[in-house]
């Protein structure tokens, strides 16, 4: 149980499956809460079945869940029912993203917990939100980057792409966390709960607004332009005369005018009527974009990279995973720890928030129901009476 950061003593329930729940609850580990994880008697939260890269167990697991404890429940029983609400009662926190109307049936829907526990901040993360004519649809990271218009900006030309991480999934369960956190700072003044949403669907909305906005009021959507920028040209992968990819992104007039002289070694490109502004370098971007490509054929990326530099123009590489794994940057600010799981131990990088005062703890991925037994004890229940609630 984490004994310091700025949610230490703070005890979250998470009624969790997948990726936006989990991903929630687990930065608030990070942050000091204590976190119980109910998970189905047996197989568990379905995420641990989704691959076994990592010493037999998930990937997607062992990412969002380190440092909870996992109890086992079978919740259409009514004794584990029982445990159900006495973990509420004992809780802080409760964080649900279960199937529509799964908790109602629970009797640990928001409305029926705040109404017995008015001090209890509740957080709900769904695929579409709370209302609305979607807000019981079934839902899942494809889908909700489809639905948003995501996948209509990702892709080259005529070829759509989804997104390769679930952006969807990512963005609910860190809105969530903030939502908790802005919560338990009202609570601090208030003394009174209350019951905050996030979704795959609003946070793929508020992502979206550059695109959407350009589409509104622009006069077509932005194009999709696969390792480059939509609007903003020259952004995006250049190939090098040895057949290296470059990234650079020219976004200010200065930096237009340094890469016009010291990179490509055209100055006459930089009062041409077709590329001296950011909207005439986009609509021309055809005839552009060749033209830089045919000024860095007798270069290197090494050397093109250098006179970049000398431009202090940003650019950077364009990695595998792999290669990101070893990436300089993460060894050379420490940001790896070794963490335990069932079968092994892993390396994991350090979440994206770090303190002066503290460090995340950075605990053992667990195994199905592992601390079922200690967290029974813990709410007064006998010997007798575990393993009656345990039995299969």
């Amino acid at each position: 149980m984490p004994t310091t950061g700025p949610l230490a003593g703070l005890t979250v329930l998470a009624l969790e499956q997948a990726l936006a729940g989990p991903l929630c609850t687990r930065h608030l580990g990070d942050l000091g809460a204590r976190v119980i994880k109910i998970e189905r008697t047996g197989k568990g939260d379905l995420a641990r079945s989704y691959d076994s890269a990592v010493h037999g167990q998930s990937s997607y697991f062992v990412w969002v869940n380190r440092g909870k404890e996992s109890i086992a429940l079978d919740l259409k029983q009514p004794a584990s029912l029982e445990v159900l609400h006495r973990l509420i009662a004992k809780s802080d926190i409760v964080v649900q993203n279960l199937a529509p109307g799964a908790a109602d049936r629970l009797g640990a829907s928001p409305d029926q917990v705040l109404a017995q526990y008015p001090g209890k901040i509740y957080c709900s993360i769904s695929g579409y939100g709370g209302g609305g004519p979607y807000e019981h649809r079934k839902a899942f990271d494809l889908l909700l980057q489809g639905e948003s218009g995501v996948i209509a900006t990702t892709g080259t030309g005529d070829n759509l792409a989804k997104i390769g991480i679930s952006v969807g999934d990512i963005g609910a369960g860190v809105y969530g966390a903030m939502a908790i956190l802005a919560a338990v700072i009202e609570r601090q003044k208030t003394g009174l709960g209350q019951h905050v949403q996030s979704s795959l669907f609003d946070a793929l909305s508020e992502w979206m607004g550059y695109p959407l906005y350009f589409t509104m009021y622009g006069d077509h959507p932005p194009a999709r332009a696969g390792v480059r920028h939509a609007t903003v040209v020259p952004y995006g992968a250049y190939t090098c005369g040895d057949g290296d990819q470059v990234l650079l992104a020219v976004q200010s007039d200065q930096h237009w005018t340094d890469f016009c002289t010291i990179v490509v070694e055209h100055p006459e490109w930089i009062d041409d009527p077709r590329f001296n502004t950011v909207p005439n370098r986009r609509i021309n971007r055809a005839v552009l974009e060749p033209l830089i490509e045919e000024a860095f054929l007798p270069y290197t990326r090494a050397q093109i990279t250098d006179r970049l530099e000398q431009a202090d123009i940003p650019y950077g590489d364009l990695n595998t995973i792999s290669q990101f794994a070893d990436h300089p940057q993460l060894a050379g600010r420490n940001r790896w720890r070794d963490v335990n799981l069932p079968g092994g131990q892993m390396r994991a990088v350090l979440p994206p928030m770090t303190f002066d005062t503290f460090e995340p703890p950075m605990g053992p991925i667990p195994a199905v129901g592992q601390h079922t037994e200690a967290i029974l004890t813990e709410l007064g229940y006998t010997p007798a009476e575990i393993r009656r609630i345990t039995a299969p």
